[in-house]
Order: structure tokens, then sequence, then C-alpha cells
């Protein structure tokens, strides 16, 4: 199990108060790094911090804006001052607006891009630095299904998210050479709090997803740990430029017929 210990290694999940993100920080926690996890709001990071002391683990918040190329550099900078250099980078933080493209305003779309794709290019090229000084690290962008697949009202995010697969593996073309992995988790539809209203018995998308997915059923966050945890660790230092789709089967099938049980 020495391949996936990753005690004494920091690693910095950003947007890591709630949802995914913290299903991946608890899963990094749990294999023995120490947190510190990003917001831009106050109260949700402290609230966080105290959910992951609670369980025993060692965990810090620190309040940036991911966009903010200065507060992006200001922070890392006090980080690695304050506890350490920075092993372990996921790029979590991200946002959706489901609006028909027809109807999207640009300044929207922009927004979208800004955060889901720019602020990752952002965080990683400032982390970076001091992998490279320190002779390595890992960075793991959080991708989408909609990396490799549309669907209605979300043009923005895919774009993003499919952009964000290509930065993936323009970094770790670039970065290899300086022992940085860089790579990539791709979610398919998990249990939420943001998912919870249509995850609902009868509700038709909450039957779509289900008969959707090989595995006949939504994700649990917790099923997102074990690969967080493989990415972070030695045991895929020979990986790099890879988005690992964590989505049931998803992405394997066209799916079956309606009629078929």
């Amino acid at each position: 199990m020495k391949l996936f210990d990753l005690t004494g290694k920091i690693a910095l999940v950003t947007g890591g108060t709630h949802g995914l993100g913290m299903a991946m920080a608890k899963g990094l926690a749990g294999a023995g790094a120490e947190l510190v996890i990003n917001d831009i709001d106050t109260g949700r990071l402290e609230t966080a911090v105290e959910e992951y002391k609670s369980h025993g683990f060692k965990a810090s918040g620190y309040l940036f804006d991911v966009t903010d190329e200065k507060a992006v550099v200001e922070a890392v900078s006090k980080i690695e001052s304050e506890i350490g250099g920075i092993d372990i980078l996921v790029n979590n933080a991200g946002i959706i607006q489901r609006t028909p493209a027809i109807e999207m305003e640009p300044a929207d779309f922009r927004k979208v891009i800004d955060v889901d794709l720019v602020a990752p290019f952002i965080m990683a090229k400032t982390v970076a630095k001091g992998m490279i000084s320190r002779g390595g690290g890992k960075i793991i962008n959080i991708c989408s299904m909609m990396s490799e697949l549309g669907r209605d009202t979300v043009s923005a995010y895919a774009s993003a998210k499919g952009g964000l697969k290509m930065l993936t593996r323009n970094l770790a073309t670039e970065w290899a050479k300086h022992n940085i992995q860089i790579n990539g988790i791709g979610p398919g539809y998990f249990a939420t709090s943001q998912t919870a209203p249509i995850r609902v018995d009868g509700h038709p998308f909450n039957e779509f997803i289900i008969g959707r997915t090989p595995a006949g059923r939504w994700g649990d966050p917790e099923d997102l740990a074990g690969t967080a945890v493989f990415l972070s660790s030695k045991a895929s230092d020979f990986v790099n430029g890879q988005v690992v789709y964590v989505d049931g089967g998803i992405l394997a099938t066209i799916g079956k017929p309606s009629n078929e049980q």
C-alpha cells in the first residue's frame, strides 16, 4: 500500500468545501495528505475546515478567487510559507449555467469559461513553479463527461470542460520532464445535494440516468476518492495527460432500447 500512501504530502483542493470536491479531499486526507482547501465564501470555508477536522484530518482554509491571478499568486505564496510546498493540486472549483445557446449572453458564456478553464490554468501555472523547483508534483483537473459529450443548455460548460481536457494534455506535454503528472477526472452523474431534487423515484431524469448508466445507479461521491488517491500517489508516476472517467460505464455504451430490461 506504500504506492498509495500520501503521508507527508500537502494537497490543495480548490472549491473543496462541499460536494464532490469534499469527497475527493476526504479521500486524500484518508490516505495521509494534509489538506488545504479554498473557497470564496468565508462561512462555507470555516464550516468545511471544521468538518475535516471532526474526522481527524489536518486541514486549513484559504479565501481567494481562483480566477484572479494576483490573488492566486499571493495565496499560493502564503500557503507555501505557512504550510509547506504544495505536492498535489486538485482543480475542482467550477460553475455551470444552464441556458439554451441561442439565449445565452456572451458575458455569461465567458464567466463559465473563466471559472472552469482559465482558473485551472492560472492555478496550475502558479503551483507548478514550486513543483518544478522541488522536483515534481501531481495536478488533477476535474473534467466532466461534457469533456466528451454535448447536452442541451450547457454549451459554455461543455466548451470549458472540453478545453480543460486539452489543457490537461498540453500541460502534461510541457511539464512531464519536470516529473509533474497532470491528469483529469471526469465524474459521471453523482448523488449530491444539487441532484437531490431530480433523484426522486418517478422523476424522468432519474429514470433516464439509471437506465443510461450500465452500473444502474447514480454515483456515490465516495466513488471518486480512489481515483483521486491514485492520481495523487506514486502509483500513477507514469500516468500523464489522461482523463479517467468515473461514470459507471456511461461513456462505454450507446445505451439500451427503452423496452429492454
